[in-house]
């Protein structure tokens, strides 16, 4: 269940769920119907519910009722639930019970002393503006809980000071399965923690950078961790800044990875040359099926070079390949036929054909 993207925060910073501002009184009015509801769970309760206004009655804080009423779902929204810079998670102390299981409960200590209690598997932080002082706080977490699979945290203001708390914390975390960083600010010293971190990661199958400033060593050693890891299914590194030594590195990631399906490096500056680096190690990949390289100034000739590669791999797996806003000559298509014939169901997209729009053009003035 997706939380309203529309939420606003009280004067004083408590989130308040439905959009709505409430004054103290309104605030004391709902403290004591949720203490109302719950003194009948005091001996047993598999909500969590109890443990979490107990703690907010701990550090005298209202309980967030959205967070009250979803803490059941199997899915935890709280983007744009105005936790900013009065409202970052300061620490994070873990608390383990039984309930159906084993289940870890992670408790964010705000700087203004609201404990927030989950216990669900998939939780979205984004758009939060959490920053680095927020990020120090999930990678505690993430070092001792052992039920999150899925976390967002987009666009909450990360930098390379984040990267440096998280990059060891996806070491220790084997459980998260899903994690999505896009639309932060984390740049080349981001790219070589996070590279490290990805090099010994067990658990992640999909991990989205997209619209980050990763470039230079920082993208050559993301992608070596990529070529490393052997547990991720799909990575988004489009919007950031890869470049001819990036894509090096990613070429040669793509040689020695064979678990890989799903590859984004759309708008990363990739010149010519990078896409010969590309190109080089799709011609033994076996496991790729959908590369976007969209957007990147490899010309025709890049282009060429990678559909070249497909049709010298005859274990290629490749299905969709993106080419989007890069015109192809006419020699591409007739590559893009013979390799058809090989590989059926390989679906090429491209900006068009050299020469298709001025001659159109002139078709027109001839009008």
């Amino acid at each position: 269940m997706r939380g309203p993207k529309d939420q606003h925060s009280s004067p004083d910073r408590n989130v308040l769920d439905e959009g709505t501002r409430q004054g103290e009184e309104g605030g004391e009015e709902e403290e004591l119907e949720v203490e109302d509801s719950l003194s009948k769970k005091e001996a047993y309760d598999p909500t969590g519910q109890t443990c979490y206004v107990k703690a907010c009655k701990m550090f005298q804080v209202v309980p967030v009722s959205y967070f009250l009423k979803h803490m059941q779902n199997s899915e935890l929204a709280l983007m744009h639930r105005g936790l900013g810079p009065q409202q970052h998670f300061e620490n994070a102390v873990i608390w383990n019970f039984l309930v159906f299981g084993l289940l870890a409960i992670f408790y964010f200590l705000t700087m203004q002393d609201v404990l927030i209690c989950v216990s669900i598997p998939e939780v979205d932080l984004s758009n939060n503006n959490l920053e680095d002082y927020g990020a120090t706080a999930i990678a505690g977490m993430l070092k001792e809980n052992s039920t999150l699979v899925s976390l967002s945290l987009s666009g909450n203001h990360f930098t390379d000071r984040s990267a440096e708390h998280l990059g060891p914390a996806l070491i220790t975390n084997t459980k998260l399965q899903h994690l999505n960083l896009s639309y932060n600010a984390l740049g080349e010293r981001a790219g070589e923690h996070l590279g490290v971190a990805l090099s010994e990661n067990t658990g992640l199958r999909s991990i989205n950078l997209a619209w980050n400033c990763i470039r230079g060593r920082g993208a050559a050693m993301l992608a070596n961790g990529l070529g490393e890891n052997v547990f991720l299914r799909a990575v988004d590194l489009s919007y950031n800044g890869f470049g001819k030594e990036g894509a090096g590195a990613l070429g040669q990631a793509l040689k020695e990875n064979n678990v890989l399906e799903e590859l984004n490096i759309s708008n990363n500056r990739i010149p010519p040359e990078g896409a010969i680096h590309l190109a080089m190690g799709l011609r033994v990949n076996k496991t790729i099926k959908s590369l976007n390289i969209g957007r990147n100034p490899i010309l025709n000739a890049g282009c060429y070079g990678i559909l070249k590669s497909i049709q010298d791999n005859p274990d290629s797996a490749l299905e969709a390949v993106d080419f989007s806003d890069i015109t192809v000559s006419q020699d591409f298509e007739d590559l893009y036929t013979a390799v058809k014939e090989i590989f059926p169901a390989l679906r090429v997209n491209h900006g068009g054909r050299i020469g298709t729009f001025s001659k159109a053009k002139a078709c027109k003035v001839l009008l």
